[in-house]
């Protein structure tokens, strides 16, 4: 004989209940507060970095090309053709290569680019230009 199962003695189907969902999304949502401001922090860091190393890589190629042909380049773009860097590295803030801010030489007898600084607008949070640096 079939057994027969009364309305009241179901068998519960599995599932989760909704105070159940709320605190494991209470529990996503607190972590979310946690990691997501130390991400954005850590991104902005790393194009200080960024920012501070391509400052620092192209210095040192003005300055080798200066003592190999005892003149600055005319450009930025003249180290690239000579070799001294592969390309002109993008600027982690405004995302181009172009944006770059050249200062040429005062000295007559080694005129072109001497410097270089970023064209990004804003500053750092220990608040410097970043076009000073």
């Amino acid at each position: 004989m079939a057994r027969r199962i009364e309305a009241g003695n179901a068998p519960r189907c599995g599932g989760f209940t909704l105070i159940e969902l709320i605190v494991v999304l209470t529990i996503i949502g607190t972590l979310l507060a946690i990691a997501v401001p130390r991400y954005f922090s850590s991104l902005e860091k790393s194009r200080e970095t960024i920012l501070r190393q391509d400052l620092s890589v192209m210095r040192d190629a003005l300055d080798k090309y200066d003592a190999d042909k005892g003149h600055f380049p005319e450009t930025l773009e003249g180290l690239v053709t000579d070799k001294y860097l592969r390309s002109i590295p993008v600027d982690p803030y405004t995302k181009k290569a172009d944006t770059w801010v050249v200062v040429q030489s005062d000295d007559v007898d080694s005129p072109g680019v001497k410097d270089v600084h970023s064209g990004a607008e804003g500053s750092a949070p220990d608040g410097s230009a970043y076009a000073s640096w």
